[in-house]
């Protein structure tokens, strides 16, 4: 009887250990850590220039805008193609 009353109270005592253990809080030291204070201070820095590229880059026409649609490459090209044709027509009929 003895040895099992030992056995749970050496249980418990583990297991407040554990418990204590886990719940430990970080030490002040981390929280005051002074790179996250620089890494917090380039974070703001940085977001106005967000809201300014934005600005900058809607001036801008977009690629997909800049470049001819698939049908205007498609017409180009037949037209580049009729107009090659009537030149070779225009050679063979003057020789």
């Amino acid at each position: 009887m003895r040895s099992r009353a030992a056995l749970i109270a050496g249980a418990l005592g583990a297991a407040g250990m554990a418990l204590r253990a886990l719940r430990r809080r970080p030490t002040p030291e981390a929280a005051g850590d002074p790179r996250a204070k620089e890494l917090r201070r380039k974070l703001d820095e940085s977001k106005p220039l967000v809201a300014e590229r934005e600005q900058f880059e809607s001036g801008e026409t977009r690629v997909d805008e800049a470049e001819p649609s698939l049908d205007e490459k498609r017409a180009s090209v037949h037209e580049q193609g009729r107009a090659a044709a009537r030149e070779m027509r225009r050679a063979n009929e003057e020789a």
